[in-house]
């Protein structure tokens, strides 16, 4: 029986999922993505979109039979039993959500040091403790401070697209210096900014009627955030040429500067501190409750179940969370972390579409359309894998040998 409190609906869990989609990556990968799709740029979050969908259509499926905050864990566990399979998938979750905690935060460092001459670790490491304070404090608070921000976040993007938008139509839209080759390896750079609609089955504990308003939040959040940054890429290579967007630091506040002057830029500036921090918050509720659900499940250590009793928070999880996301402040930038989070969730999308076919060759009901469905996950998940490089698989292997050790340790623990 789960300790935590049920006080989220379907407009929460939207607003949480939109909040952890359209966050850090689209303002700092946008300019990398168009060197390589150029005014194509925006074509790439519509094949990235589609391929999410079909991995967040077997998170929906899964979901709506096992609303557990340890999500991936479970689905694999049952879909294939216990054993390291299921421990590997949850640690790769972990670490690749703790990673972009730090990459993210450090974008917020980033932004803010031109408001403010604030080293960017120290700003980034504030934040992380910030927000997971929140966290503590309530999932209510954290959920109602999340929509304040994706609400306010969207408006501003909504009003950078309505003063470009004499400029729409100014350029052509198909327009790709490297071809489909380019826009395909844009592919790989932008679907980091699709990432985190998974986070939202991480809340089924905590969410109402979980069974039918995560599965909804799911499609929702994801169609939003899409349509979202279909009309912000658009617009940024209709204000400025692909090529200036490539080489700058900050694309969109560029972009916001060619539109308004100097007052959109500092518009935009907000916005992405903003939305930064509100990437920050939901990805930590989101990494604390797949260590609580992991813990729950008895994959790791009984101390990560410790729950507040009075605000119903799982306390050690977020303290653990917090305190691994600190530290990897000092990792380095956010495309090389980009990369990285996006090879090793390619693999946990793969063993999520492969539970949904394991499932159903052991007779579980989960829907006519959903092993057709799952079976194109699967395979977009596992050639996505391939448009890596060799060092970003080679680092992968590495921790995927840590988390294989680790596995090894806790089971040995648990005999003696």
């Amino acid at each position: 029986m789960s300790e935590l409190k049920k006080s989220i609906g379907l407009f929460g869990a939207t607003a949480y999922g939109i909040g952890t989609i359209v966050g850090a990556g689209v303002y700092a990968l946008i300019g990398a993505a168009a060197g390589e799709a150029g005014n194509a740029v925006w074509l790439t979050f519509i094949i990235a979109s589609a391929i999410a969908m079909f991995t967040a259509l077997s998170y929906a499926r899964l979901s709506s039979h096992y609303p557990h905050s340890g999500a991936e864990y479970v689905y694999v566990e049952s879909a294939f039993g216990k054993g390291i399979l299921p421990f590997i998938t949850g640690w790769l979750v972990i670490f690749s959500s703790v990673v972009s905690i730090s990459a993210i935060a450090l974008g917020f460092g980033g932004y803010l040091s031109v408001l403010i001459p604030v080293p960017k670790e120290i700003s980034a490491i504030a934040l992380i403790i910030i927000v997971s304070l929140i966290n503590i404090k309530g999932i209510r608070e954290s959920i109602v401070a999340a929509s304040i921000m994706t609400v306010v976040e969207l408006i501003g993007i909504a009003a950078v697209v309505i003063l470009g938008a004499p400029d729409i139509g100014s350029v052509d839209y198909f327009q790709s210096p490297h071809g489909i080759a380019g826009v395909l390896s844009a592919v790989g750079i932008v679907f980091f900014s699709m990432i985190g609609f998974e986070g939202i089955v991480r809340i089924s504990e905590e969410t109402k009627n979980a069974e039918k308003n995560i599965p909804r939040a799911l499609v929702l959040a994801l169609v939003i955030s899409t349509i979202v940054y279909v009309a912000v890429s658009i617009t940024a290579v209709s204000l400025i040429p692909y090529s200036d967007l490539a080489g700058s630091s900050a694309p969109l506040s560029d972009a916001a500067y060619a539109a308004g002057g100097s007052g959109a830029a500092l518009l935009m500036t907000i916005i992405a501190l903003i939305s930064t921090s509100n990437t920050v918050l939901i990805v930590l509720i989101a990494t604390s409750r797949m260590i609580y659900g992991m813990a729950e499940e008895g994959a790791i250590p009984r101390i990560f179940r410790k729950v507040n009793h009075k605000r119903k928070t799982p306390t050690a999880a977020i303290a653990a969370a917090m305190i691994v996301a600190a530290a990897f402040c000092f990792i380095g930038g956010i495309e090389a972390a980009a990369y990285l989070t996006n090879f090793t969730l390619f693999l946990v999308f793969l063993a999520v579409n492969l539970s949904v076919l394991g499932l159903a060759r052991k007779g579980v009901k989960i829907g006519r359309w959903a092993v057709p469905v799952s079976a194109v996950g699967a395979v977009s998940s596992a050639v996505m894998l391939f448009t890596f490089s060799l060092e970003i698989a080679v680092i992968s292997a590495v921790i995927i040998a840590i988390g294989v050790a680790a596995y090894l340790i806790l089971t040995r623990t648990e005999k003696d």
